[in-house]
This record gives C-alpha cells, structure tokens and sequence, in this order.
C-alpha cells in the first residue's frame, strides 16, 4: 500500500464517514477498485488512524454548539448525559443481540467468527445502503416540530438503530440516528448534535477493537511482517490528518443539507450507490 492509496483512502473516510452514506461501504470498495485487501492487517491500522482523525473532527466541530447545549448548567449535563448513556445502552444491548444471532446463523457458532468476516459481502453491503437510503429519504418527509427535543424514549430508539448499524457495512451510522431521531420528531440541529455525541463516546470503543485486532494479527504474522506494517504508521498519520479536514468540510456540508431540507438528497445517494456496491461486488 503507497501513499497515494492512503490518501485516497482518507478522503473516502473522511467525507464518507461523516456523511450519512456509509464510510465502510466506500471504503472497502474503493480498497477493491485499488486491488488491495479489506481484511488485510494493514488495512486495519489505517483505518484505527482514520477513524481517529474523524472523531477529531467530530469534537473541534460541534464543540462550541455542545458547550451551549450539553455543558450549560449542572442540570443540562445531567440530562444530556442519561439520554447518551440510555442510547448507548440500547447501542450495545442490540448490537449483542445481532452479533449472537448472525454467528448462530451465518457461521453456525464458529468459534473464530468474527463480523469482519462478513465485509466482503457486497449484497448484504448493498441492501444496507438501500435500506439507508429508504429510512433517510421516510425520515426527511416528517415536518419539523417547534421546539422537539429528545425524550428518553427517543433516546433509546436513536441508540436501538444505532446498534442495528454496527454489524452491517453499508448501513450509515449517522443517517441511520439522524433519521429516526427526525423520524421521531426531534428538531434537525438536535437530533444532528446528538448523533454525533454518540458517535464520539461508541468510536474509542470500535478504535480499540480495530487495534486489538490489529496486534492480534500482527503477532501472528511474524517479526518481518510486523516490521512492514511498522513503516506505514507514518503514512497513516498523515491520512489521519487529511482524514480530519475532509471531515470538518463533510461536516459543514450534511449540516447545510439538514438544515437546507436537502436530507433526501442523501438518501438517493444512497440508493444508487447499492447498486453500484452490486456491480463492483
């Protein structure tokens, strides 16, 4: 893997992580169209530096809108504070639940199953997108109530969807709780702001699963071959930081749409990328 395809890759990221169209998706396309492996070891370090880079951008920018909304006062934080503790609850009580049933079904409890084993699979990545693409085009059609906020029931629906994100590739994160949290009501910056608050406290947690497997596969793979994967830190943490540019502008750019009533927009994105995920699969 050279530069050029680190960068390539840390623009897909960036913007794509960020937009609600699936960075893993297009991600492991764009590995596929560049000839190198979605499950290789050194795909895995780049993407814990990626997926780094974007969270960064996540805090430096909605940080000045969460210090207004969820650090105000003592009672704000409290508040806020149960709503993402009640989402991300309900995140990790139905991401277990889907990943003991897929290994039951998929893999017939195969004791070395893991989710990442599913990623190559461009029909199941390209019904993800699509079923994106329908929730967010629905969602977008709701009128936006005066003054909604979040509710814990709300909460724990946005958190709900967000766990059924975590083992399909191809299901968009953010346009997933964004759209049930328009779905549900909740004003567009709101439902925005919360979204990602729950991707900031969910992301440390996918980053150390990625670099746990990362060492577990570096151990197995030798000293030599742990020593190539060594000289691509360098080159990763520059696409760390072209990742976190292009996630600031993604970021600008879906709250403009959201707030522009332009979210479908992203949704037939959606749409006509599954087919495109089924033609390069």
């Amino acid at each position: 893997m050279n530069l050029l395809q680190i960068l390539i890759l840390a623009i897909v990221q960036g913007a794509a992580e960020l937009l609600p169209v699936s960075s893993s998706a297009h991600v492991i396309v764009a590995e596929k169209l560049m000839g190198l492996d979605p499950t290789a070891p050194e795909m895995t370090l780049l993407l814990v530096m990626l997926h780094t880079g974007t969270m960064f951008a996540v805090i430096a920018y909605f940080w000045k809108s969460w210090r207004a909304t969820y650090f105000s006062s003592g009672a704000a934080f409290r508040a806020n504070a149960l709503y993402v503790a009640v989402a991300t609850v309900a995140t990790g009580v139905v991401g277990l639940i889907l990943l003991k049933l897929i290994t039951r079904v998929v893999a017939a409890d195969m004791p070395n199953f893991e989710i990442e084993h599913l990623f190559g699979n461009a029909k199941l990545m390209a019904a993800a997108l699509a079923a994106a693409g329908v929730l967010i085009i629905v969602s977008s059609r709701r009128k936006e109530s005066a003054g909604a906020d979040l509710t814990l029931r709300s909460a724990a629906w946005i958190g709900a969807v967000q766990g059924l994100c975590l083992p399909f590739r191809g299901f968009s994160r953010s346009g997933a709780t964004i759209s049930t949290g328009l779905a549900l009501g909740v004003s567009r910056r709101r439902a925005e702001e919360f979204s990602f608050a729950l991707a900031v406290v969910l992301t440390p947690a996918v980053i150390v699963k990625e670099g746990y497997r990362f060492y577990k596969a570096q151990a197995a793979a030798g000293a030599a071959h742990s020593e190539a994967l060594m000289h691509l830190v360098g080159p990763s943490l520059i696409g760390m930081g072209l990742s976190f540019l292009v996630g600031l502008l993604a970021l600008r750019w879906l709250s403009r749409w959201l707030e522009q009533g332009r979210w479908h927009f992203f949704g037939a994105y959606c749409l006509c990328a599954s087919l495109v995920v089924l033609w390069v699969g």
